[in-house]
């Protein structure tokens, strides 16, 4: 999945890329996305039936086809406005409605389930208020703590399901990822938090 970033205008070396590449057409990339999209239904309800090896693969496809329609998107210039915002929303949906799913069979905890839901409706609200308050938005790179703090709610889901599929029983490495999974989530969210508190009110040495 790809950490998130504040929308805006794609960033290359060279400076923004001009409008003109950014074509509202509905391409192989946004297609690609929107059956990403379509598949968190088919992965919660795979989960909610107890078919983790079916949901395993189903989450690692989902996975690489993220990979894929960025790869399109960046080389053949192919991306859009629509790819934009869409690209985001199905990382976001996949990712909490698998940790909702599971919750709810209780294979992960319920804090941590809350935690993952709340930083992601936090990071979507704080993006809508800079939109609305900053004078001009901008696109900001993904703090290091979100790459981690991806990488790790990823791996968490990516091992439980397969633990399940394969039918052992929890052990340490639960623990490990779950509170790894937690902490990082904890101060990813603080650092949005901090970013968008220095946009919106910035010091008086900065201005």
């Amino acid at each position: 999945m790809v950490p998130e970033t504040t929308p805006g205008p794609k960033l290359t070396a060279a400076g923004p890329l001009p409008r003109a590449g950014l074509s509202p057409d509905f391409n192989l990339p946004n297609l690609i996305t929107l059956c990403r999209l379509l598949s968190v239904p088919f992965a919660v309800w795979l989960i909610v039936q107890q078919r983790y090896a079916a949901a395993f693969w189903v989450f690692v496809a989902a996975g690489v086809s993220d990979g894929v329609d960025g790869y399109i998107a960046k080389n053949f210039n192919r991306r859009t406005r629509l790819g934009a915002l869409l690209d985001p929303a199905a990382d976001k949906l996949l990712v909490s409605g698998v940790y909702l799913s599971l919750g709810y069979v209780g294979q992960l905890p319920l804090w941590l389930v809350v935690l993952v839901v709340l930083r992601d409706l936090l990071i979507v609200l704080g993006v809508g208020v800079i939109h609305m308050i900053a004078h001009a938005p901008k696109q900001f790179g993904p703090l290091y703590i979100s790459k981690v703090n991806t990488f790790v709610q990823l791996a968490l889901v990516v091992f439980v399901l397969a633990r399940l599929g394969l039918e052992f029983e929890p052990g340490f490495f639960d623990t490990a990822l779950t509170m790894t999974a937690a902490v990082t989530t904890v101060l990813s969210g603080a650092s949005y938090l901090w970013r968008w508190a220095r946009i919106l009110c910035p010091s008086k040495e900065a201005a």
